[in-house]
């Protein structure tokens, strides 16, 4: 299917991430399927999605960019591995200032974790993944998909503080300013951080196993 398909999946992808998030769809959604369901069918549908995304990028007809080499294959290496730590540390923890915060009432601005490095630190990991995986990947179609996942990270950034500073009030400079005044060390030790790290560890290691089976390209040079 070529380019159509890679051109379907990017519209299905955008509208799967815009649509069911958006009202009425979501209060809707939310009280046929409870707020847990509604996460997890979430969840789920963006994986597939993404999976076919990727997949549909592969399919599509190589247009060489650049020339690959062998120093490449280092740089989302490199990168992934923060990125995982990243995720280790952000995922369900409490976050007001963007989205995938749990439980965001007990956020304490004297120990705000990894908030108090970026505010957005999910989409801090995309773009980070997506900027990594550019650069061994120079054919067209790999370099639309990942560089649109970079500029939508960066972007959404802006677009969710607009929208909390409007939700929050004067609260989101307020909570903005206490935990910018935390000491690092002191706002890092938070929430099981140790077991925390350990994690992004093993998601590492698995990532570097799996690779291969999910996307038929292994990550080693």
């Amino acid at each position: 299917m070529g380019w159509f398909e890679f051109a379907l999946a990017c519209v299905v992808f955008f509208l799967s991430h815009s649509l069911p998030v958006r009202p009425p769809l979501r209060p809707r959604l939310q009280a046929r399927l409870g707020a847990s369901g509604f996460t997890l069918a979430y969840s789920v549908l963006s994986l597939a999605v993404l999976s076919w995304l990727i997949g549909a990028a592969g399919r599509a007809p190589h247009v060489t960019l650049w020339d690959w080499a062998l120093w490449q294959v280092h740089v989302p290496l490199t990168v992934m591995g923060p990125v995982c730590l990243i995720l280790a540390l952000s995922i369900g923890r409490p976050n007001p200032f963007s989205f995938g915060g749990a439980r965001n009432d007990l956020f304490d601005p004297a120990r705000p974790g990894i908030v108090r490095l970026s505010r957005h630190p999910l989409l801090l990991a995309l773009a980070l993944w997506a900027a990594a995986h550019v650069v061994p990947n120079g054919d067209l179609a790999h370099v639309i998909l990942f560089g649109t996942f970079a500029a939508f990270a960066l972007l959404g950034g802006r677009l969710i503080d607009r929208r909390k500073r409007r939700e929050m009030g004067p609260e989101w400079q307020r909570m903005l300013d206490r935990g910018a005044e935390a000491p690092l060390l002191l706002a890092s030790l938070s929430g099981g951080t140790l077991l925390r790290l350990a994690a992004g560890v093993a998601l590492y290691g698995a990532l570097l196993w799996a690779h291969p089976l999910l996307f038929g390209v292994s990550p080693l040079p």
